[in-house]
């Protein structure tokens, strides 16, 4: 039943065809990410470098780079995993299929328990961290990462494995003003588990202990990054996917590892200082910039005999991280509605970096009699989606009414995006959130953490039919122009070069809603973008996601023609104009190495040790 360690599955992948040995030498600098995200999107296979510059540990990418290939993982346990599920979500089932459901929920639901083991084959042989590969993914790297840690951490008042956390927080290994070998960075954003144990740490005055894992069984990276309600340890998850309970090793004084680990680095978070991490080219698709993150002081690094360095590469989506997403949603959808009454379904958009753009559908039951329906437990059950873990990280949430469409795909972004633009009615039906928390990585907020977020409510029958040609005798502004379409009731328009200050409003776009306020025929374009390259932004259903979610923060670049405040709502009578353009403020976007794309060109040319990979 599933794999105990990662090289059982590498193994299993070798032998059905899914993973490729990579035998030339490669460096982590650059050239091993490269290739990554090029198998990745031609939907290749696992890769396995034997080896890597300047380490003698392989390296493993792409294992979770496509959802079929994550589905053959777990195969052995997904069933198991989908009976607990059903359980949870109907109880009845175990009524209707009493047998069943006992035979398959009760061996798995004790694989939820982590066994305690006195040693495991993580403590074979001890390294340094500069031993480690040393993974840059791009150029403007503030040093090598892991991609794929999993973070353990305790409780400081309820220690032990009942209350642990395991989370994917980012982990510099070197690089700007870490001591080699003795420091290294933990970078973890706001609502994460861990950060809720240092809190408590620091409150009690102890030293707050960390271990992080690298590999093991692939059930333990897919945990750290589950969005698990609070009480359930990732660990138990862990063993639920993975089919077996989770052996961990437990030594006096130190967080216990697992046995199965491949590497396992140990140390304790300094109380008083913390150092620039970063910057690191994040999935949004830019960079993340050098920001004061804890220190880790490393005690002990740990890897087991032949062990492997699982990775991955993250940049402008889709990337393997989109995989990861799909497959979680695969896990976990079924739930949503038993969390947050009245949801019917969620999707966090991958194409616009996931937390920025947030679809939901739910249900509006509260005047059932009402003649002329309007938003109201639409904006109930957004409130409750805003303060749901991870999902009050969402910047642009937008809500539709299950009723008014039942069979309605809150996958097809088009067909969702069209419904609400249709019933959308921006004098009320925008609900704004200002001076709140952002996501870490989203640097089009006021700051670091901060910026604003908004609902759009939309509910009812059609209010308009969606242009699908331009305005003829569209009128722009000076400064403004090639306006394109992007999707029906959608133009993008080229805007001047953004030179505004942070928090300060823009002339520019004040002049071009006041000069649209006077143009006939845009009834049916309700969204209009405003960006650096309205080509680009309308060539593709991902550009225009893109652009306008992640260059955009709704209190501060949200405009609309015919504007006004009526007690303190805000609203348009004419189109909502979203400012996209790149802003001073904004991170730079991810661009790669030319020297390095041409070496990885010519390894995969006719002839070459990667031909037909990519």
């Amino acid at each position: 039943m599933g794999y105990k360690d990662l090289a059982s599955c590498v193994a299993d992948l070798e032998r059905s065809g899914a993973l490729v040995r990579i035998d030339c030498e490669v460096s982590a600098d650059l050239e091993i990410g490269s290739i990554q995200r090029r198998v990745y999107q031609a939907g290749g296979p696992a890769l396995l470098f034997t080896r890597v510059k300047g380490s003698s540990f392989p390296m493993l990418g792409n294992l979770f780079g496509t959802l079929d290939r994550t589905r053959y993982i777990f195969r052995d346990t997904l069933k198991a995993v989908e009976r607990l599920v059903k359980l949870k979500v109907d109880p009845r089932c175990a009524l209707r299929e009493p047998m069943m459901t006992l035979v398959g929920a009760v061996p798995a639901a004790w694989h939820l328990i982590p066994k305690n083991v006195s040693d495991g084959p993580i403590l074979a042989h001890r390294t340094t961290i500069d031993q480690l590969p040393q993974l840059k993914s791009w150029p403007d790297d503030g040093g090598a990462f892991i991609t794929l840690p999993q973070v353990y951490s305790e409780s400081a008042l309820q220690p032990g494995l009942r209350h642990s956390n395991l989370g994917m927080y980012r982990v510099q290994l070197s690089g700007g003003e870490y001591r080699n070998n003795e420091e290294i960075g933990v970078h973890y954003q706001i609502h994460r588990g861990i950060g809720f144990h240092h809190a408590e740490a620091i409150a009690k005055g102890e030293p707050f202990r960390v271990n992080i894992f690298v590999g093991g069984a692939p059930s333990m990276t897919v945990a750290a990054v589950m969005p698990l309600p609070e009480g359930m340890p990732e660990l138990s998850f862990a063993g639920l996917l993975a089919g077996h309970r989770i052996e961990m090793v437990r030594r006096e004084g130190r967080l216990p590892m697992p046995a199965q680990a491949d590497f396992c680095i140990t140390g304790v978070i300094d109380p008083a200082r913390t150092l620039p991490e970063g910057p690191f080219g994040d999935h949004f698709g830019y960079y993340s910039l050098a920001h004061h993150f804890p220190v880790l002081k490393v005690e002990e690094v740990w890897h087991r005999d032949g062990a492997i360095w699982p990775f991955t590469t993250v940049g402008r989506p889709p990337q393997e991280d989109t995989s990861f997403g799909a497959f979680i949603h695969e896990l976990t959808g079924p739930l949503i509605p038993t969390v947050i009454p009245g949801v019917k379904a969620v999707h966090a958009v991958d194409a616009a970096g996931v937390h920025p753009l947030l679809f939901a559908m739910g249900s509006e039951r509260y005047v059932p009699y009402g003649e002329r329906r309007t938003p109201q437990e639409l904006l109930t059950i957004a409130n409750a989606v805003l303060g749901q873990g991870q999902l009050s990280l969402a910047k642009y949430l937008m809500i539709a009414a299950h009723e008014d469409a039942p069979r309605l795909d809150i996958h097809d972004i088009p067909a969702f995006l069209g419904h609400v633009l249709e019933r959308i009615d921006p004098r009320r039906d925008l609900h704004f959130q200002t001076a709140t928390t952002m996501d870490t990585l989203d640097y089009s907020g006021s700051g670091l953490n901060s910026g604003s977020k908004v609902v759009f409510a939309a509910i009812g029958e059609k209010r308009r039919t969606l242009g699908t040609e331009l305005p003829a005798g569209l009128t722009l502004a000076p400064g403004f122009s090639a306006p394109a379409l992007c999707l029906p009731g959608v133009i993008a328009v080229q805007g001047p070069a953004c030179r505004t200050p942070k928090g300060e409003a823009d002339a520019q776009m004040d002049a071009l809603c006041q000069v649209l306020e006077g143009v006939a025929g845009l009834e049916g374009f309700p969204l209009i973008v405003v960006c650096d390259d309205s080509r680009f932004t309308a060539a593709e259903l991902n550009n225009f996601l893109w652009v306008t979610f992640t260059r955009s923060d709704p209190a501060a670049d949200i405009y609309g023609v015919g504007a006004s405040t009526v007690c303190k709502q805000w609203g348009c009578t004419g189109p909502l104009v979203i400012d996209a353009r790149v802003k001073p403020h904004h991170a730079p976007p991810l661009i790669e190495d030319p020297a390095v794309e041409r070496r990885v060109d010519e390894l995969a040319a006719p002839g070459g040790p990667l031909h037909g990979l990519y």
